[in-house]
């Protein structure tokens, strides 16, 4: 890619718009972009004898045409795009798009920015992942529920636990799959659809879901948990905390993550439902 390209800009009379669109038309083969009145050409090479001929065609018919011909600095938009993600760092995790470096003594977590939710920056997903890594154990069985990106699965995959995720939407369970294969981690067992499709149970279980799901699939979450299994919830605003709380008071709750408006809690199971 070129250093610098050339931007011309016309704005003729109205009544001329057409007329000048023509002539363009049949003089380049450049891009032309119609903006608001105006007729803008781009190139990586000078536009001068197109300038020119303008300019003649100006003078024989006798219109008027603003002409604003400008140099300038072609931007690498996919650099510049790449540089607005940065990594995240949560407790032994760093978590970084492929274009950034590793850090040294960090769990390294490669995802990159795509249409699934869950990219560590968000509160929500940064107040698991700290759950992960406070109570989540080597060799523990665990299942992400509305998995998303992936990102809460892999964290537990790259502490050696033994990993399943299900989602409702089938793109974020190809997503989680192509992160999986990224970061040299591997699923246990993948399903589309929610807790309703599994009879196993799990050390841990995690849902990083809106309020009102996690009211309505409570019941499916307890059930699917161990003897002492550990209950990662959030993606619940403040305002509704009481609300959720107040289905999973069965278990003994061991912490509670508030950042900004969001908040997670972490359940313990003492008995099997």
């Amino acid at each position: 890619m070129s250093k610098y390209y050339f931007e011309l800009t016309l704005k003729p009379d109205n009544n001329n718009y057409e007329l000048f669109l023509d002539l363009l038309t049949s003089i380049t083969e450049d891009a032309i972009e119609e903006l608001d009145g105006t007729l803008i050409v781009r190139s990586e090479e000078e536009l001068d004898d197109l300038i020119f001929g303008i300019n003649e065609f100006i003078t024989a018919l006798n219109v008027k045409c603003e002409i604003i011909y400008e140099k300038k600095e072609n931007i690498d938009w996919i650099k510049q795009y790449q540089d607005s993600v940065k990594a995240v760092e949560v407790g032994s995790f760093y978590i970084r798009p492929e274009w950034e470096e590793k850090k040294d003594g960090k769990i390294d977590i490669i995802i990159n920015p795509a249409l699934s939710f869950g990219s560590g920056h968000h509160e929500t997903t940064s107040s698991c992942i700290q759950a992960i890594d406070e109570f989540v154990n080597e060799g523990q069985t665990v299942l992400d529920v509305g998995t998303g990106s992936g990102i809460l699965a892999i964290a537990a995959a790259k502490k050696a636990c033994i990993v399943d995720i299900c989602d409702t939407d089938e793109v974020c369970v190809i997503d989680t799959k192509s992160n999986f294969e990224l970061n040299g981690v591997k699923i246990n067992d993948s399903w589309i659809g929610s807790t309703n499709k599994t009879t196993k149970k799990y050390d841990v279980v995690i849902a990083n879901i809106v309020a009102d799901v996690l009211v309505v699939i409570a019941s499916d979450l307890k059930k699917c948990l161990n003897e002492n299994g550990v209950l990662i919830i959030s993606g619940i605003l403040d305002k509704h905390i009481n609300r959720v709380l107040s289905k999973f008071n069965d278990l003994e709750q061991i912490k509670l993550i508030h950042k900004n408006e969001w908040m997670s809690v972490v359940f313990k199971n003492k008995k099997e439902f």
